[in-house]
Parts: structure tokens; C-alpha cells; sequence
């Protein structure tokens, strides 16, 4: 049995909008991110899990990280990303990971 894929799809947002922030990132569905809690092992720096992504037509690694704030974990996407599947800030993002370790 292979690893499991969680796929979504999630809002684009900027962090901090208001201080013309630069970072893009999507929030993990409340379901998927207690299931990625409670089979993911150790956490990394700042609370973070390993994963692999494909956002549209491009896949990376990547880490998501906890955020307080949004209550689940956030995923950076990249400019990269973003411009090789035209999305823009508010746009939906379909998200397919899986846990790299």
C-alpha cells in the first residue's frame, strides 16, 4: 500500500495583505489536516510536515506549517506555481499531497 493522497481544493490568500505581502498560500481542509496530525511523525522546525505537492501541472516538495491563526496547516505556493497554472490571489487551487516522512 502506497502513501496517502489528500487532494483539495483550497483558496489562494496572501499572508499579510495589508503590508503588501508576497508569501501565497492555500489552508488545508480541518478533516485532512487532523488526519495529517495524527499519522504524520515527528514534526520538523516550527511545527512543520514534509510533503509532496502538485498544484495543476507542477509538483515539488514542500513543507506545510502550523498556523494559529487559520486554526489547520498552511501551504506555500510559489510564484513559479502560481504563474505556470495562471493563478491569481482568490482563485481556487486544486492541491493534491502526500506525506514525504
Amino acid at each position: 500500500m502506497g502513501p496517502t493522497v489528500y487532494a483539495f481544493e483550497a483558496e489562494l490568500w496572501r499572508w499579510r495583505p495589508e503590508e503588501g505581502g508576497s508569501w501565497f498560500f492555500v489552508s488545508v481542509p480541518f478533516e485532512i489536516a487532523d488526519e495529517i496530525d495524527e499519522t504524520s511523525g515527528p514534526k520538523r522546525g516550527f511545527g512543520s510536515v514534509r510533503v509532496g505537492v502538485t498544484v495543476g501541472s507542477v509538483t515539488w516538495r514542500t513543507s506545510l506549517f502550523p498556523s494559529k491563526e487559520h486554526k489547520t496547516y498552511v501551504l506555500p505556493v510559489k510564484a513559479a506555481v502560481r504563474k505556470a497554472n495562471d493563478l491569481a490571489e482568490g482563485d481556487l487551487a486544486k492541491v493534491r499531497l502526500t506525506l514525504v516522512d
